[in-house]
C-alpha cells in the first residue's frame, strides 16, 4: 500500500500563489507516477497535472499550462504543486493520486490522499 498525504490548500486571492505537497509513503517502489487532479462542486474530478518519479518528465493539462509547475524531492518523497495566477475558476479539492503507469483517467490510479481544499477569491 501506499499513503499519500496533501497539505498547503487555504484561500487566496486572485493572481495569488499557493504551493500544494503531496507526501508519499509506504511501498513507494511500487509507483512511478504522482498525479494533481482537482474536483470543483458539481464537476468531475479531473487531471491537472502529472511527474515521473523517475527523470524528467512533466505533464499538465491545457488549463494550467504556464501557471502551474509540479515538482519532486525524491529525498522526502515529496511531490510539489505550485500554483500560480490563480483564478476563481481554480476553487476545487486537490487530490494527489499514484501509480504504477501514468494516465489522466481518475480511474488508473489506486491510491489517493485526502484532498486539500482551495478557494480562490475574485
Amino acid at each position: 500500500q501506499v499513503q499519500l498525504v496533501e497539505s498547503g490548500g487555504g484561500l487566496v486571492e486572485a493572481g495569488g500563489s499557493l504551493r500544494l505537497s503531496c507526501a508519499a509513503s509506504g511501498r513507494t517502489f511500487s509507483i512511478n507516477y504522482i498525479n494533481w487532479f482537482r474536483q470543483a462542486p458539481g464537476k468531475e474530478r479531473e487531471f491537472v497535472a502529472a511527474i515521473k518519479l523517475s527523470g524528467s518528465s512533466t505533464y499538465y493539462a491545457d488549463f494550467v499550462k504556464g501557471r502551474f509547475t509540479i515538482s519532486r524531492d525524491n529525498a522526502r518523497n515529496t511531490v510539489y504543486l505550485q500554483m500560480n495566477s490563480l483564478k476563481p475558476t481554480d476553487t476545487a479539492i486537490y487530490y494527489c493520486a499514484a501509480a504504477r503507469v501514468y494516465s489522466v483517467a481518475v480511474n488508473q490510479y489506486p491510491y489517493w490522499g485526502q484532498g486539500t481544499q482551495v478557494t480562490v477569491s475574485s
